[in-house]
C-alpha cells in the first residue's frame, strides 16, 4: 500500500475526530453562554428590583420630613421624586424586558399596587400637613399600619429577589454541568485524535520513511560532495520513498554529466586563454619572424592532439613555403603551389576525411585509398592569400573533430595578426620611401649610414658617400611648371636605381638634392662612380606634356671615410664638396682636397 493510500485513511479519521471535537467545544461554548446569560440576567433583576424598595422608602422619608418639619423644600423634594415614578405597568414592563417570568412578575405586579397604595396615604397626610393639622399627618406616617404595610412592600420585594435568585442559580448550575460534560467529551477525541495521529507518525516515519531515508540521506551527503560512484540503494516499492530514490539516482546521473561539462567548460576555458595569450603576443610581434616564434610555441598547446605546420606565401614564386612545424607532420610538403590546397582555392577551412565527402588536397601525401585526417585552415588578408594552417592526426590519436572550433579560432588570429604586420610593414615602408621618386627618404638615411658605418668599421673598409643636386631646378618650375620639376626628379631617381650597385644606398635628401652610400669604395671608385651617375643624368631627355625639357645636369660632391674625414662629418663633407661643384661651374663631380679641409 503505498504511503498515499495510509496518510489518506489517517487523515480522513483526523478529520472526522477534529470535526467531532469542534462540535463538543461549541457545545461547551454554548453552555458557557448560557450560564453568561444567566448571570446577566439575575444581575438586571435584581438592579430593578433593588430601586423599588429604594423609591419606596425615599418617598416615606421624603413625607415624614415634611410632616415633621412643614417645610417647603421637604414637600419639594417628595413631589420631585413622586414625579420620577413610572407606572406600574411600565416598571413591570422594564422588569419583564430584564427576563422576569409570568409568575414573577404578577408577584411584583402586586407589590408595586402596594407601593402605590401607600403613596395614597403618604399624599392624604401631606395634604393633612399642608391644612397645618401636624397631628394627624404624623398619626397617618408614623401608625402601626404604615410600617407593616413598608414590611410587607420589603419583604415581597427579597422574596421576588429570592425567587429570581433560585431559578437564575438552577440555570447557572444546568449550564455549567453541561459546560463541563462537553468539555470531558472534547478532550477525550482530542485525545483519540492525537493517538491517531502518534500511530501514523510511528508506522510512516519508523516503518516507512526513517531507514530509508537515513540510508538516502547518507547517498545524499555523498552526492553532495561529488562523489558519483556511490553504491545506490534500490526500493523498488512504489511510494514517495521509491519516486526519491529515483529522483536522486536522476541527480547523480545529471551530476555525472554535469562534471563532464565542467571538466569541458574548463578545458575549454584554458583553450580559449590560450588563444587569449596568444593573440596578445602575435599583436605585440615586429616581424614575420616574431610571429612563426609565438605560433610554433602556442599552436601544439591549443591542438596538443595533431600535428601541424605554419605556411607563409610567396608571392613572386606564387607558392606556399613551410615556415614552422611542430609535433611532427609527415603528410604535407615543405612547399608546393598555392593552387595545390583546395583550402586555398576556395578561401575557406577544408577537410577531405570530415564528415562529408570531399576532395583531397594535391599537396598531402595520402595512404593508399584512405583519405588522411587533415585539414586545411586558409590565411586570408584584405589583399589576398597569406599563409596557410595545416594539421593532421597523430598515429593512432582521436580525430579532429572536437578540435575544429578552435583550429579556426587559431586560424583567424593568426590570419589577423599576420595581415596586421604585413599592413605594418606596408606603412612602414611608405613612410621610409619618397612616394615621387621611389627612393628612401630622409628618415631611413640615418638607420641606414649607422648600420653601413658599423659594417664598415669590423671589416675596416671604407665608405663613401656622394650629394648630389640637380642644376637650375628652379629653372624647370618657373619655365614648365611644377609638374615638369617632378617629372625632371623622376627621372633622376630612375637614373640612380640603375646606376648603383645591390649594396649601394640611394636616398632623396631633400628638394632637388640625392645622396648616395657607397659602402666598401674608397675616393677614386667612389669619384668614378659619381662620374657615371653625372653622365647618365646629362644623358637623359625628359619630356612632359609632349614637350622636351631640355638638358638636365647634375654636380655631384663626394667624400670617403676614413680617407677624407671623420665618419660623424661624412655628409657635410660631401656637401662642401657639392659646393665646390656649383663654384666650379656645375655639372661637374668634386671632391674634398684633404682631410683636414
Amino acid at each position: 500500500m503505498r504511503l498515499a493510500t495510509i496518510t489518506n485513511w489517517a487523515y480522513g479519521i483526523t478529520v472526522l475526530l477534529t470535526l467531532a471535537s469542534g462540535s463538543t467545544m461549541l457545545l461547551a461554548s454554548s453552555a458557557q453562554e448560557r450560564e453568561r446569560v444567566a448571570m446577566v440576567q439575575r444581575a438586571d433583576l435584581d438592579q430593578a428590583t433593588s430601586t423599588i424598595d429604594e423609591d419606596v422608602a425615599q418617598l416615606s422619608s421624603l413625607a415624614r420630613q415634611f410632616a415633621i418639619s412643614g417645610s417647603q423644600a421637604d414637600l419639594i423634594a417628595y413631589r420631585r421624586e413622586s414625579g420620577l415614578l413610572k407606572a406600574v405597568e411600565t416598571r413591570t414592563a422594564a422588569i419583564r424586558d430584564a427576563g422576569a417570568t409570568a409568575p414573577e412578575l404578577r408577584a411584583l405586579h402586586e407589590t408595586l399596587h402596594w407601593a402605590d397604595a401607600l403613596r395614597g396615604e403618604q399624599a392624604t397626610a401631606i395634604e393633612a400637613r399642608a391644612r397645618g393639622n401636624q397631628q394627624a399627618a404624623l398619626a397617618i406616617l408614623f401608625s402601626p399600619e404604615y410600617e407593616r404595610e413598608l414590611d410587607r412592600i420589603q419583604s415581597s420585594v427579597e422574596h421576588f429577589q429570592d425567587r429570581i435568585d433560585q431559578r437564575t442559580a438552577a440555570a447557572v448550575d444546568l449550564a455549567v454541568s453541561a459546560s463541563r460534560t462537553w468539555r470531558r467529551v472534547s478532550e477525550i477525541v482530542l485525545g483519540l485524535t492525537g493517538l491517531v495521529f502518534l500511530c501514523v507518525l510511528f508506522f510512516v516515519f519508523r516503518q516507512r520513511v526513517l531507514r530509508p531515508v537515513v540510508r538516502l540521506s547518507d547517498v545524499v551527503t555523498r552526492l553532495a560532495a561529488q562523489d558519483y560512484a556511490t553504491e545506490w540503494p534500490h526500493y523498488p516499492q512504489v511510494d514517495e520513498i521509491g519516486d526519491m530514490a529515483q529522483a536522486l539516482r536522476g541527480f547523480r546521473e545529471n551530476g555525472i554529466v554535469r562534471q563532464r561539462l565542467e571538466k569541458e567548460r574548463d578545458a575549454d576555458r584554458a583553450v580559449r586563454d590560450l588563444l587569449s595569450r596568444m593573440t596578445q603576443r602575435m599583436q605585440r610581434c615586429d616581424s614575420v619572424q616574431d610571429l612563426t616564434g609565438v605560433i610554433e610555441r602556442f599552436a601544439p598547446e591549443v591542438a596538443p592532439r595533431l600535428a601541424g605546420s605554419f605556411y607563409l606565401f610567396d608571392p613572386e614564386r606564387n607558392a606556399m613555403q613551410v615556415a614552422a612545424q611542430w609535433h611532427g607532420p609527415v603528410r604535407s610538403r615543405d612547399a608546393f603551389v598555392a593552387m595545390a590546397c583546395w583550402g586555398l582555392r576556395r578561401g575557406r577551412q577544408h577537410r577531405p576525411a570530415g564528415d562529408h565527402i570531399d576532395v583531397p588536397c594535391d599537396h598531402v601525401v595520402q595512404d593508399g585509398d584512405t583519405l588522411v585526417d587533415s585539414i586545411c585552415l586558409p590565411l586570408i588578408g584584405q589583399n589576398g592569400i597569406l599563409g596557410l594552417l595545416y594539421f593532421e592526426r597523430r598515429g593512432d590519436t582521436a580525430e579532429i573533430g572536437p578540435d575544429e572550433n578552435y583550429l579556426k579560432m587559431l586560424a583567424e588570429n593568426v590570419g589577423l595578426a599576420l595581415d596586421n604586420l604585413r599592413l605594418r610593414d606596408a606603412l612602414r615602408a611608405l613612410a621610409m620611401v619618397d612616394p615621387l621618386t621611389g627612393l628612401s627618404n630622409r628618415r631611413q638615411l640615418d638607420d641606414a649610414f649607422e648600420a653601413s658605418l658599423a659594417v664598415a668599421t669590423r671589416t675596416n673598409t671604407p665608405v663613401s658617400c656622394a650629394m648630389i643636386d640637380v642644376d637650375h631646378f628652379k629653372h624647370f618650375n618657373d619655365k614648365h611648371g611644377h609638374d615638369a620639376g617632378d617629372a625632371v626628379l623622376r627621372a633622376v631617381g630612375e637614373a640612380l636605381k640603375r646606376s648603383i650597385r645591390s649594396e649601394d644606398l640611394a636616398f632623396r635628401y631633400g628638394g632637388e638634392e640625392f645622396l648616395l652610400l657607397m659602402p666598401g669604395l674608397g675616393v677614386a671608385d667612389a669619384r668614378a662612380r659619381a662620374e657615371d651617375i653625372r653622365a647618365r643624368i646629362a644623358n637623359l631627355a625628359v619630356r612632359h606634356d609632349d614637350r622636351d625639357l631640355g638638358p638636365v645636369t647634375a654636380s655631384i660632391g663626394v667624400a670617403s671615410w676614413p680617407e677624407q674625414c671623420a665618419a660623424d662629418r661624412l655628409v657635410q663633407a660631401a656637401d662642401a664638396a657639392l659646393l665646390r661643384a656649383k663654384r666650379g661651374g656645375r655639372d661637374q663631380v668634386a671632391t674634398v682636397v684633404t682631410r683636414d679641409t
